[in-house]
């Protein structure tokens, strides 16, 4: 049995997540700063008779990361699928004419330093299954920078680049990197971006194995001027 290990566990995208891995029979690595949240999703899976526990770990702490990671494959089985889909802080989305060189230092840290350190912590284990997958979610601004979020556009397409590397490197090794592009915001009623249907397509992902960068939805007419929300304003 393999574990899926998710950074960024919460109530929406992560127990959604979480439900469906889990149903497909991996056990599940919850990671994030909070062990009550971490005790409280674990419960709820383990009424679906999902094994699931928790792990904490701070995406800006390398440390905190590297040694959850471990412990989790030590604990749980080795780590088959990481999912990087933390959410950014709300002061990441300065206006770009606002946004100075210091308020890039969290949104680098959060976006690129912390999901280099959970890919350098799951690869070994993954390169000795023979097997992996990767799964990166992002904004909009991944791939359309938004000049009233300059911190996450700035962030989010570093980490496009560093995943779209990874991609091409690992595919010999049969290790799997894709990025799903959730342009809208994460609703319950949404047909395409729902946590259910996210989920859904993530586990698509991991099985299908086709492809780089995959979007929930179609992004919004550049023409259209109204502003578009961020993925993370949803649950």
């Amino acid at each position: 049995m393999t574990t899926f290990a998710l950074v960024g566990a919460g109530p929406g995208l992560g127990l959604a997540a979480a439900r469906r891995f889990g149903a497909a029979g991996h056990r599940v690595a919850l990671l994030s700063r909070s062990a009550q949240h971490q005790d409280n999703l674990a419960a709820e899976l383990a009424r679906e008779n999902i094994h699931a526990r928790g792990f904490t770990a701070d995406v800006l702490d390398p440390a905190s990361l590297t040694e959850a990671l471990r412990e989790a494959g030590d604990t749980l089985g080795p780590i088959e699928i990481l999912q990087f889909s933390p959410v950014p802080r709300g002061d990441f989305m300065k206006p770009v004419l606002d946004t100075t060189a210091a308020d890039l230092d969290d949104p680098l840290a959060f976006s690129v330093k912390g999901p280099l350190t959970c890919v350098n912590a799951v690869l070994s284990g993954m390169r000795e299954l023979g097997r992996g997958t990767l799964l990166f979610v992002n904004g909009g601004s991944a791939v359309r920078p938004h000049p009233d979020r300059a911190g996450t556009s700035i962030a989010f397409a570093a980490e496009s680049a560093y995943a779209a590397m990874l991609h091409t490197a690992l595919a010999p090794e049969n290790i799997h990197a894709a990025q799903l592009i959730v342009p809208g915001a994460i609703s319950p009623d949404s047909a395409h971006s729902s946590p259910e249907a996210l989920a859904e397509r993530l586990y698509g992902l991991h099985t299908e194995r086709k492809g780089f960068r995959h979007y929930a939805e179609p992004l919004p007419d550049p023409q259209d001027d109204a502003p578009w929300p961020s993925p993370f304003a949803g649950p």
